[in-house]
């Protein structure tokens, strides 16, 4: 893979470490640069731990997550799990981020989720694409910046209307760089719900692998659907 700078934007810590993670893994051992945004902590997401030990256990999970890949990490730590809004000032946060970072690749979730702040996450991050190009908006903020591609990850709550159209292979030491990386994540082990997080995403790298005629790889929408394509 040629070495470019990816950006991942999540509704929460965890959303894009699962479902873009091993690209971001593969991206940094192939040179470039991972970045990795969480709109909020996810603090709300433990039945037994209180809103604000959970958001301080989900920041320290996040950050040890990202040093474990070689990404950098963003979190909007201020806004909240749940109640993420999708308006121009959070774009704007976004957008202002995409013009420091200058990525190739931006990933979002898909459009349509079981989750709301899934959906308000990909609209903050199509909407903050937008700004960060526009030519003449917030020059305060840095030099404008197009990113040339942006693509929908693969998500078990965002499954409604997702189409695989875009597939990333993912090599054996990227995919054991991120395995170990995600077993830190205390949601990803099935310690809050049940859900088997890492069982999911590594069953699916293997299924998406099939189908790209490779071990593994991570597959995305494009939202356009008319061709499958490799990255890299």
């Amino acid at each position: 893979m040629t070495p470019r700078t990816v950006m991942a934007v999540g509704g929460h810590i965890g959303d894009m470490d699962l479902a873009a993670g091993p690209l971001l893994a593969q991206t940094v051992l192939d040179g470039g640069r991972a970045v990795l945004v969480a709109l909020t902590p996810g603090e709300r997401g433990h039945p037994r731990l209180g809103v604000d030990e959970y958001r301080e256990q989900k920041i320290a999970e996040g950050t040890t997550f990202a040093a474990g890949i070689g990404a950098d990490f963003h979190v909007f730590d201020d806004l909240s799990d749940g109640f993420l809004e999708p308006t121009d000032d959070v774009a704007a946060r976004v957008a202002r981020l995409i013009r420091q970072v200058r990525p190739d690749l931006l990933v979002a979730h898909w459009r349509t989720s079981i989750h709301t702040d899934h959906e308000h996450a990909c609209t903050v991050a199509e909407r903050a694409r937008f700004l960060a190009g526009l030519p003449g908006y917030a020059p305060e903020d840095g030099e404008r910046h197009g990113v040339a591609q942006l693509l929908h990850a693969e998500n078990w709550e965002d499954e409604h209307g997702f189409v695989a159209d875009t597939y990333a292979p993912v090599s054996a030491a990227a995919f054991d760089r991120w395995r170990e990386a995600i077993g830190g994540q205390a949601f990803a082990r099935g310690e809050t719900y049940g859900f088997r997080y890492i069982d999911y995403y590594t069953a699916q790298l293997t299924m998406r692998g099939c189908l790209a005629r490779v071990e593994r790889a991570v597959a995305f929408s494009s939202g356009d659907g008319s061709r499958v394509t490799m990255l890299g």
